[in-house]
């Protein structure tokens, strides 16, 4: 009998482990310190980009990056545009701001934005920021996609959580934005636990991340930042480490998960490979099913996404054989209860496809070849090409 499947496989070893308990039982510091610019620097340079802000979840790591943009003052209104098929933590926070968000349209084959709707939206809402998703790690048609933001003035945000890896013209996803999102969730590419990452070229928008995700003070800021507030605030050494200059949160991660997200880093160029192998194999055994086809080179694959017209039949056989499977993310944010309560159905027609028949396959490092064709074969044996 075959083993279970599953959708998702720990990144963490028994020695990486092992190395963290040894860390942290000699002493060292476990709340943020300098093991946590150590990882972002880390981060930063692996990235390609300038800057890297560690936080606690790809979730924080959104929000984060669309309220800076506020507190910077770069936003020239409240209007926005999100990615219709996304998660609710790429959404939520355009509505926790007040934002006055539309749902853009999914591209048929890459599941990104679709370039009709997002000139067409653009035009007539004339929004601030687009927040996009790279869905399930396939990069959106980012050229277009920039020369449109480029065209109406509008700031671009990546959510990359899906897509640590893939890259696009020779640049990683998450850094052709103003600024992109990680998440190092269990499940996603590499772990800290909890934890996400926010990489910007932007050092000014940097500076703001970084009060922001500490309650809004400065301790954390360049000294040139640092003394330029406290001159401008007139604030003395008593209450300079006790002067809020920004309504900030708390969303920082640990030195402990810091380390840990260190020796992650070390092993994500084998498992962005294994991932892309899994999904040409799992393409070339389902040849008559959508695959979702972009350019990204390399592809870091978190799932295989495709559409099945037996979609309940094919889950539930696929379940008995214990092999795990899912809705293809969460299908169309605008058929939610959440996005309903306050905002009347749209018609999104690739999202609703993706809402009605989406299914996705599991793709994790630990997945062998053999593994993929097991799966492939109960699901061909039930499954209906829709």
């Amino acid at each position: 009998m075959s083993r279970p499947v599953y959708l998702a496989d720990d990144t963490i070893t028994q020695d990486e482990l092992q190395a963290l308990s040894d860390w942290m039982l000699a002493g060292n510091r476990l709340t943020k310190a300098n093991e946590t610019v150590s990882f972002e620097e880390q981060f930063a340079d692996w990235m390609g980009s300038k800057h890297a802000v560690f936080v606690n979840s790809g979730s924080s790591a959104n929000l984060l990056m669309i309220y800076a943009l506020r507190e910077a003052g770069r936003l020239r209104n409240n209007k926005a545009i999100a990615a219709s098929v996304s998660w609710v933590t790429t959404v939520a926070p355009l509505l926790q701001f007040g934002f006055d968000t539309k749902l853009c349209d999914c591209d048929p084959m890459d599941l990104g934005l679709d370039l009709n709707h997002l000139e067409e939206l653009c035009r007539t809402h004339e929004p601030s920021v687009l927040i996009l998703v790279h869905v399930l790690g396939h990069a959106n048609k980012l050229k277009e996609i920039q020369e449109i933001c480029d065209r109406y003035g509008v700031i671009l945000l990546e959510d990359s959580c899906e897509a640590l890896g893939s890259a696009y013209a020779g640049r990683k996803l998450g850094t052709h934005g103003t600024a992109g999102s990680f998440s190092f969730y269990y499940g996603h590419h590499v772990s800290t636990i909890e934890g996400g990452m926010v990489v910007t070229d932007d050092s000014d928008l940097q500076q703001v991340m970084l009060s922001l995700r500490s309650h809004g003070w400065s301790r954390d800021l360049s000294p040139e930042r640092r003394e330029a507030l406290t001159s401008a605030h007139d604030v003395d050494a008593v209450r300079n480490l006790y002067t809020f200059y920004h309504a900030g949160f708390n969303l920082r991660s640990t030195d402990l998960q810091a380390r840990l997200g260190q020796s992650q880093l070390l092993k994500l160029d084998d498992i962005v490979k294994v991932r892309e192998r899994n999904f040409e194999a799992y393409r070339a055994a389902l040849p008559d099913f959508f695959a979702q086809t972009s350019e990204a080179d390399p592809l870091s694959s978190f799932a295989y996404g495709t559409f099945v017209e037996n979609r309940l039949e094919t889950y539930e056989a696929l379940t008995d054989a214990q092999i795990e499977v899912r809705p293809l993310i969460c299908g169309n944010i605008a058929r939610h209860p959440f996005w309903l309560r306050n905002h009347k159905a749209a018609a999104l027609p690739n999202a609703d496809k993706v809402h009605d028949l989406g299914l996705y396959l599991p793709n994790h490092h630990n997945l062998t070849l053999d593994d993929i064709a097991h799966v492939t074969e109960v699901f061909r044996a039930v499954a209906r090409p829709a």
